[in-house]
């Protein structure tokens, strides 16, 4: 399976989100992709936010060489589920993938957790640390409901194989 996890930048949700779901499908021996891109350029090639990667290290995860790359319209011919933590990142994911744009594929992170609701992950670039910690804090519960999800939906696919 191939994820990916859409911000705006691509140096602080997405890439904790992308450190976080490689670390526990990696530990539930899942053999997921998990990628992360922004919707806009500010930040390409960069590494993630040093705030983001010390949260990260703080939590046993190193996120030091990922490099933020920009969401494009052939993600969605890639990617087997997308995941935008916002709905102004949504927004921006339609306008950009334009008619490679496939509702199917894509929802806000947070309806993982809480379906229906819309909620979007805050974005901690403008604030101090412990709003790292608490974005963290909220990636890290819904990834933990992901790997559940489908790793039920890939053992029962299994047993019907």
């Amino acid at each position: 399976m191939k994820i990916l996890m859409v911000c705006l930048g691509n140096i602080c949700r997405s890439p904790l989100a992308e450190g976080i779901l490689q670390d526990k499908a990696f530990k539930s021996g899942l053999t997921w992709s998990i990628e992360s891109a922004g919707t806009n350029s500010y930040h390409t090639g960069e590494p993630p936010h040093p705030l983001s990667q010390k949260v990260a290290r703080l939590n046993g995860i190193d996120i030091s060489k990922q490099r933020a790359r920009r969401f494009s319209a052939e993600d969605f011919k890639v990617y087997d589920k997308i995941y935008a933590l916002a709905k102004d990142v949504m927004d921006d994911m339609k306008r950009i993938a334009g008619r490679n744009f496939d509702p199917a594929k894509v929802d806000l992170l947070m309806n993982e957790l809480y379906p229906g609701q819309n909620m979007d992950v805050p974005d901690p670039w403008y604030g101090p640390e412990p709003g790292y910690h608490e974005v963290y804090k909220l990636i890290d519960k819904v990834c933990d409901s992901i790997v559940r999800k489908y790793s039920i939906y890939n053992n029962q696919y299994s047993i019907l194989k």
